[in-house]
């Protein structure tokens, strides 16, 4: 072979890649072998191809109606995978398969309705999973079973009615759960028995009807828990017992609450923050661990201003916070503000518990 041919055959062979992976039509590519794909708001109505060296790819805002089984089977080294506002509308089962090494997957703002149970298959490396703002209803036992590596999953927004044990099998290693404004009425015993783990637990803006003591008790962990917006008329005994001692946030406000029982708060130990504006509450119980609370939202309840509610002025006295709440009884405090009425003059203040030293 002259050498003249035999530089022109190298030269091609070096730049057969990237002759093979020519970044796809109206996409941006960066790096070598198409390590990002950018595809935003290209028109596609088909999947690219792009390298198995692509760690990102960028669909958002196409139109990919059904992601079939094998959809990604090519793209093997892809990372982060980004499809919102893809009008998606069914994803089969298989349709990831071959993604061993995805960790990012949004599929938020879609249409996404029908879920094959084998969804999420191979996903074994997934760590973050969106899909809040689609249409689902249910959510098939063994659909997480895969994700091994699940740490955040986002389904705010959805139609989900149901929480069956089961759902969240294989799921152990979940902390951030997400279900706000979903139609969810029942959350079944044992359906959390698997996420025992979650460090923020949001439930705000369903339709459940009673504390779901039952599902919620085998939690073990949680931090930030929002229930907020669920007609609940009753807190239970013991509703935050089995995570008292971690949970440092809860929202209940706009549920319609009338009545905490007495040992609601019991083991509840670390809790920072509380809102429960916007209910039909007018006392609260003893345990409230007003020693710890460093925010507390009170507003639009009917207070009934009793030296029953004496902690709470007490602590609106010391804070710097000082919230907004009325008194609603008796008829001659009613419209005066908590923190100023004097509904508790003459109660009495409680007796401090002498130290063994100080004890004569």
């Amino acid at each position: 072979m002259q050498p003249c041919c035999l530089l022109l055959t190298l030269s091609l062979l070096a730049a057969a890649p990237s002759l093979l992976w020519a970044c796809p039509a109206n996409c941006h590519c960066h790096g070598g072998d198409l390590q990002h794909v950018i595809c935003d708001t290209a028109g596609l109505t088909a999947l690219p191809k792009v390298s198995e060296q692509t760690r990102l790819l960028n669909l958002q805002r196409n139109n990919f109606p059904v992601l079939a089984p094998n959809s990604f089977k090519e793209m093997k080294g892809l990372v982060s995978l980004h499809m919102q506002h893809c009008q998606i509308r069914e994803v089969s089962s298989g349709a990831f398969r071959g993604l061993k090494r995805l960790v990012y997957l949004y599929l938020s703002n879609n249409e996404i309705s029908v879920l094959g149970t084998g969804a999420f298959d191979e996903l074994s490396e997934l760590t973050y999973l969106y899909m809040d703002h689609n249409k689902i209803i249910d959510l098939p036992k063994g659909l997480f079973s895969p994700l091994l590596n699940l740490f955040i999953l986002q389904l705010s927004n959805n139609k989900v009615r149901d929480l069956k044990p089961g759902t969240f099998t294989g799921a152990k290693d979940l902390r951030w759960l997400y279900l706000s404004d979903n139609e969810i009425t029942n959350m079944q015993s044992g359906s959390l028995d698997e996420v025992e783990n979650l460090a923020i637990f949001h439930m705000d803006g369903n339709q459940l009807s009673s504390y779901p003591l039952a599902a919620i008790s085998k939690l073990r962990v949680v931090e930030d828990l929002k229930i907020s917006r669920n007609p609940i008329k009753v807190i239970p005994d013991f509703a935050f017992q089995s995570f008292g001692r971690y949970m440092e946030s809860l929202s209940m406000e706009n549920m319609g609450v009338e009545k905490f029982s007495d040992k609601t708060f019991e083991g509840v130990k670390t809790l920072k923050t509380l809102n429960i504006e916007g209910n039909k509450l007018s006392q609260l119980p003893a345990n409230v661990p007003y020693s710890s609370l460093q925010s507390l939202a009170i507003a639009n309840n009917p207070w009934h201003c009793t030296c029953q509610l004496a902690a709470l002025r007490r602590w609106i006295d010391g804070s710097r916070s000082r919230p907004n709440a009325t008194c609603a009884s008796p008829s001659q405090y009613r419209g005066q503000q908590l923190k100023d009425t004097g509904a508790f003059r003459s109660c009495k203040q409680p007796v401090k518990k002498l130290r063994k030293t100080e004890r004569h």
